[in-house]
């Protein structure tokens, strides 16, 4: 069972933004049943975050959880301010933990990451008060989410942090370039969110007019052209193990000794994605699908404009 410091979570987490009409429209019962089932295979570990739905989010998997709270590990998130806010109005560590405990019916979160790290705000001071909150038992460990090298060692020598969370996939490997070895010399866990590429990787389409993902570079025609291209190759690998192409994606994340966190609302696709737990990527099959996905060479940016900004920048690739 991997370890987030203190944490003992499951090999995969459930990541649950999909759940509030992030990617199309969902359904509160269909999401609840998919929460209980994902539990009753061996998911531990639940993402949530304050901005998902404003609160529906939380809310949702605070009522999820209410009758096994004993069965898994909540994580939640904030951020100080949205894109373009008033520094002065930013909140603060200790009344978002308060309002989170209180949509999720919890007394404490056993993991409370700063989502984005803001460029006013010194990330010592947010997760010196994070650890603070932590000390008091509101909190049971600290994260941040999408931190840079640097931005993870200055937190860390405030308070230990227990887990960063940052995008990592086939498509998406910036990390591996100095932000997963530093965590890693640090002991800081790490969470991979999107591992299947918000479901590129996967073969899935977007066709709801309503899903984010049409905002997104990676998703505008041309990108989906060329990176398609790309995914034959997992297509390909998936063919030869007898396997579909979201469990190769997820097998070669779970591969990197990280802890992915892919969503749903179905249950089959939960199920398939679980799944991936017990598929052993050969040599042979590792050294095709890196070749087809060398760091940087996805196309199209990852986030819009504004998301960008709030994301370490991608490394120079060689």
């Amino acid at each position: 069972m991997p370890t987030l410091r203190t944490l003992n979570v499951s090999r995969q987490g459930f990541g649950a933004m999909g759940l509030s009409n992030t990617y199309g429209p969902a359904e509160d019962a269909q999401s609840i049943a998919t929460l209980h089932r994902a539990i009753e295979l061996g998911i531990n570990f639940i993402d949530t975050a304050t901005g998902y739905g404003q609160g529906h989010n939380e809310r949702l998997v605070g009522q999820a959880v209410a009758d096994r709270r004993d069965k898994v590990v909540i994580a939640s998130k904030f951020v100080h301010r949205p894109a373009g806010g008033d520094v002065k109005d930013a909140v603060r560590p200790r009344d978002a933990v308060e309002a989170s405990l209180k949509r999720l019916g919890l007394d404490h979160i056993d993991l409370y990451y700063l989502h984005r790290v803001d460029l006013e705000i010194p990330i010592e001071e947010s997760v010196g008060e994070l650890g603070r909150l932590q000390d008091e038992g509101k909190i049971g460990a600290v994260g941040v989410s999408e931190a840079t090298a640097d931005g993870l060692r200055r937190g860390n020598a405030a308070y230990p942090i227990a887990a960063l969370q940052s995008e990592y996939s086939l498509w998406t490997r910036d990390v591996e370039v100095e932000i997963l070895p530093t965590a890693r010399e640090l002991g800081i866990g790490f969470v991979a969110y999107s591992p299947l590429g918000r479901g590129f990787l996967a073969g899935s389409e977007v066709t709801d007019p309503k899903d984010r993902r049409h905002q997104h570079p990676r998703f505008q025609a041309e990108a989906v052209a060329a990176n398609s291209l790309r995914r034959a190759t997992i297509e390909q690998v998936a063919q030869r193990l007898g396997a579909s192409v979201a469990q190769v994606s997820l097998a070669w994340v779970l591969s990197k000794a990280v802890v992915p966190i892919p969503g749903t609302r179905f249950i089959p696709h939960l199920e398939s994605n679980w799944a991936a737990n017990d598929l052993v990527l050969d040599a042979e099959s590792v050294e095709a699908l890196e070749s087809a996905f060398p760091r940087g060479s996805t196309v199209g940016a990852r986030y819009p404009a504004d998301g960008l900004r709030l994301v370490p920048p991608e490394p120079v690739v060689a």
